[in-house]
């Protein structure tokens, strides 16, 4: 009877490897590495109900988690929130190792604020992290994960996907407001930040995967079982003895930046440092200048809010305790009369995202129920009185309009027909398929107010595609505002009652083209002679934001990208076929000369240019 047990045990392995794998044999039969997450926080009561939260949903055995956590020199509520998440959850991790100091000193020797890095605050936080490095090795992690509270893991994969990586140094890419993230992949000889084209492509996911780069910083899994990692510190003057003890030459003569030394510690010791993007791990708020303040962090974190909206639909809740802590800013208009939101009612998510996206950043916006191309025929379309431009044909396609092109165009010519018949003398017309650029309320402000107080404007694009590189001259004594070209997209456009007057009166219904077409005629930057000749007023004054505050959450060919007006019925069929170029293809940028790149760089509050600021940060600028 054994021996017939033992057979079919046997035979029962056989069958599970033949079907499930041997690999999978083999991760069953093991516990995931154990891991230590090395954090210390100052001064960040208003990230940690968020940093704490994300990093407690994350799909790992908490039993195989240990802390080691240190808090000092903080003058806000980060002790008490540490003592809170402790109370509610420190059990369900293997251990903690915890040490705050609330009655110590709120600052560092020679501080000029909370924001400075000083010897003395460089000195304090590179023995805390040997510290960390040592604990980790006296306990036998197999990772230590180091980690700082200015970050957002939503993706709850994130500590499984690292450690299954088995790199020796890996990080996950982190996404922030704009450029900036926790990687370089250039070193200047002087060990500090050198940009390369590779940055952006790894960046934008152009290519995906984990690569090597020379720096990691914030959150950074170091494989304690790598035999190299020995040798690994954050302090300058042990990465030098290592080096005479090795023989290396030259010895490290950089600064005493924590994690300069790191990476160098580790390419001494022949380790590779990698960063991931295959997954969307989550965010980073950037580090603060000594003269930033903390409404400035708070405003990166509404940033941050608003990316999270985008890219995963709303933000990822926070555990229950911290709920009361979540604040959004009020709702308000942008000092306009009104704003509408143009939905069609068969797309509930894309309205549930925008009134999501609409309380982070704090909108007060009216759902204005689009008119769907899909409940529109050839009968309905003549009853309604609309006629075609003779002529007309899509200059990509060679094709006629379609339905959804039509319900488009109705859906914002019923807006100008209310704003008429309600007298509003300001108005932003959105679509559902937007983001916003960091700072969009208080940089839309600022170009409405140029707007009113140096030109008579119609009209001012938010977002929009330039088609032409033509001449697009500023407006005069304004640094955030151009006269507009021929564009295309009317993703979000501030009008005023008297364009609005301007664009009825051409009536456009009687010889219908394409909303984004019609504007460029009306404003007379289109290029097409004919299809102008057929409207004799073309006096509206048109201008753009520069900058642009607004742009698609996807384009053509991207994951998740839907269109309601090209893949829509044609009101007749065509059967010339153009070169397939869509509307909703990426939007051109064409550099002007002394301006390179400017009308691609997001602005910051109060500022009218990037600043380029030297410091702990290392910004990607």
């Amino acid at each position: 009877m054994l021996k017939k047990q033992v057979f079919f045990g046997l035979l029962l392995a056989c069958a599970f490897v033949c079907i499930y794998g041997e690999d999978e044999v083999v991760e069953n039969e093991h516990q995931p590495p154990t891991v230590l997450v090395a954090l210390l926080v100052r001064n960040k009561a208003h990230i940690l109900p968020m940093f704490l939260s994300y990093l407690q949903q994350q799909d790992y055995p908490k039993e195989r988690i240990a802390f080691w956590l240190r808090c000092d020199h903080s003058s806000d509520e980060s002790v008490e929130l540490l003592k809170q998440w402790l109370k509610h959850s420190g059990d369900l991790y293997h251990s903690v190792n915890y040490a705050f100091d609330s009655e110590g000193p709120r600052g560092y020797q020679n501080e000029s604020s909370p924001y400075d890095w000083t010897v003395s605050r460089f000195k304090h936080v590179i023995a805390l992290k040997e510290e960390a490095l040592a604990y980790g090795r006296d306990i036998w992690a197999d990772f230590v994960f180091f980690l700082d509270a200015d970050v957002m893991l939503t993706s709850r994969q994130a500590l499984r996907k690292l450690t299954a990586l088995r790199l020796p140094i890996v990080a996950p890419m982190l996404l922030s407001e704009s450029l900036y993230s926790n990687f370089w992949c250039g070193m200047t000889e002087e060990y500090y930040y050198q940009r390369t084209d590779e940055y952006k492509e790894i960046y934008h996911v152009k290519k995906q995967g984990s690569f090597p780069v020379p720096m990691v910083h914030t959150a950074v899994l170091v494989d304690m079982n790598h035999k190299g990692a020995r040798n690994l510190t954050f302090d300058r003057q042990r990465l030098r003895d290592m080096q005479q003890q090795q023989q290396l030459e030259p010895l490290y003569d950089g600064p005493a930046d924590d994690i300069i030394v790191f990476a160098m510690s580790a390419n001494s010791s022949g380790i590779p440092l990698h960063v991931c993007n295959e997954l969307t791990f989550g965010y980073i708020l950037q580090p603060l200048e000594p003269g930033d303040t903390l409404e400035q962090d708070l405003q990166m974190l509404l940033n941050i809010r608003s990316s999270m909206v985008s890219d995963l639909g709303a933000v990822p809740p926070v555990l229950d305790y911290f709920q009361h802590l979540i604040t959004k800013p009020e709702k308000k208009k942008l000092t306009l009369d009104h704003i509408f939101m143009i939905n069609l009612e068969r797309r509930p998510e894309r309205r549930q995202k925008m009134e999501n996206l609409f309380e982070e950043i704090g909108l007060q916006v009216e759902h204005f129920p689009a008119v769907d191309g899909k409940e529109l025929n050839v009968e309905r379309v003549h009853e309604m009185g609309i006629r075609f431009l003779p002529g007309y044909e899509d200059p990509y396609h060679h094709r006629a309009m379609t339905m959804g092109e039509i319900g488009c165009f109705l859906s914002h010519y019923r807006i100008w027909v209310r704003m008429v018949q309600l007298e509003l003398k300001e108005v932003l017309i959105l679509e559902d398929d937007i983001r916003f650029d960091p700072y969009f309320r208080a940089n839309a402000v600022r170009v409405l107010n140029q707007a009113r107080s140096v030109v008579e404007y119609d009209l001012i694009y938010f977002g929009r595609k330039r088609l032409k590189e033509e001449s697009e001259p500023w407006v005069a004594d304004a640094d955030s505002l151009v006269h507009a070209g021929y564009s295309y997209w009317t993703l979000g456009y501030v009008l005023s009652l008297q364009g609005a007057l301007k664009l009825l009166a051409a009536k456009p219904l009687e010889k219908l083209i394409p909303v984004d077409e019609f504007l460029p005629v009306m404003f007379d930057r289109h290029p097409n002679k004919t299809w102008t000749a057929a409207f004799e007023k073309r006096d509206l004054i048109a201008l753009s934001a520069a900058p642009l505050l607004l742009y698609p959450i996807h384009y053509t060919g991207e994951s998740g990208y839907i269109s309601d007006t090209e893949d829509s019925q044609q009101i007749n069929v065509q059967t010339t076929e153009g070169v397939a170029r869509l509307k909703s293809d990426r939007e051109q940028v064409f550099e002007k000369k002394g301006d390179e790149g400017l009308l691609e760089q997001p602005l910051k509050l109060g500022e009218s240019l990037p600043n380029v600021l030297p410091g702990k940060s290392h910004q990607e600028l």
